[in-house]
């Protein structure tokens, strides 16, 4: 059974603006939860205009866990390259990404095309690299770096897509690729002469107020930045909230709302109904409210961190119902069924 937390007891956690009343219950959604409708979810938290309107937990959930959202932390990537350009350390979205790993060279495979790969590329998981998660048989996909003890070395050696080509717009074709997301994180630290870590705390994670976190790391103790960062569901909610606000968090602007609004653009289409931007997803809700178009950090188990700016809200659904068939279908029946509904109710000003 859902456990519903009083606001007022934590806000100093969260970082979010009070409101008079306590936080409301999601109608059915508890219910259709001890049904097993929605497997395995561990928290539903959800923001409209700064404020929590709800919070609950399940099973094993609480507002302090730690959650492992898998890929869903990409996005914190593409958040850290955002702040790279802003203090002038990477050039643009469209610098060759091999520049920053001189220190790699030589590498396997190089050729011309390798070095034209662009940070752009990369955030759109359409570079030139041989890298496909969703392809047992490709040399870049992620359970093969896993193996390595050196996961940059092997990265920066990737063969290349044979056919390789550039559409129209500048961008090859979408293929899911885990190892990009790892190299970015590395790029950056080398652009930054920072480690990762330590400089996403710094721009991103303190600005927000964010205190604990877990990275986890390769075998040679590389930061993973392709996924499996740990935060509890009230400081995902605060990133979700900064994304829907354009950058801003609480009037702050912690990235540029050029860099954020062109991360949330459409540059790729995924899975035939999703847009995809720079490690984030678009996908159109269809519910009461009509169509809702939502963008989202997503990870393997259903976890979805949502914003909504057509709504000024924010939502939150960490789950851990991991490699199982429909788990992303489900979190989005959630929020077409109960997270949206209650987003559009009319409610009263305070």
């Amino acid at each position: 059974m859902a456990r519903f937390i009083q606001l007022a007891a934590i806000f100093g956690l969260l970082g979010m603006t009070a409101m008079a009343d306590v936080p409301a219950k999601i109608p059915g959604l508890a219910d259709a939860i001890d049904r097993g409708g929605f497997p395995k979810t561990t928290s539903v938290l959800v923001v409209r205009k700064g404020q929590i309107v709800s919070e609950s937990y399940f099973g094993e959930g609480a507002s302090g866990r730690l959650n492992d959202t898998r890929s869903a932390t990409k996005s914190v990537t593409a958040l850290a390259v955002g702040a790279a350009i802003a203090d002038g350390a990477i050039a643009s979205v469209d610098t060759p990404a091999f520049a920053f790993l001189a220190d790699m060279a030589p590498f396997a495979n190089d050729s011309p095309a390798k070095r034209a790969i662009t940070i752009r590329d990369l955030l759109t998981m359409s570079s030139a690299l041989a890298c496909n998660d969703d392809d047992d048989n490709s040399p870049g996909r992620e359970d093969n770096m896993h193996a390595q003890q050196d996961w940059t070395r092997w990265a920066v050696d990737l063969p290349l897509w044979s056919d390789y080509e550039r559409d129209k717009s500048g961008l090859g074709s979408w293929r899911y690729c885990t190892a990009g997301a790892f190299l970015l994180g590395q790029i950056v630290q080398r652009a930054v002469h920072q480690p990762i870590d330590l400089y996403i705390e710094k721009r991103i994670f303190r600005p927000l107020g964010i205190t604990r976190w877990e990275w986890p790391r390769s075998p040679k103790g590389e930061v993973m930045t392709g996924g499996g960062l740990k935060l509890s569901a009230g400081d995902l909610a605060k990133l979700a909230s900064m994304v829907t606000d354009h950058g801003r968090w609480h009037g702050q602007q912690i990235l540029p709302a050029r860099f954020v609004d062109d991360m949330t653009t459409a540059h790729r289409s995924a899975y035939g109904d999703h847009g995809y931007g720079y490690f984030y997803w678009q996908y159109d809700y269809h519910s009461d409210c009509g169509t809702i178009s939502g963008w989202y950090m997503a990870g393997n188990g259903g976890n979805a961190i949502l914003s909504f700016r057509s709504l000024d809200a924010a939502a939150v659904i960490t789950r851990e119902n991991y490699n199982t068939r429909g788990m992303h279908t489900q979190t989005q029946q959630l929020v077409e069924k109960y997270v949206l509904p209650f987003l559009c109710r009319p409610t009263p000003e305070h």
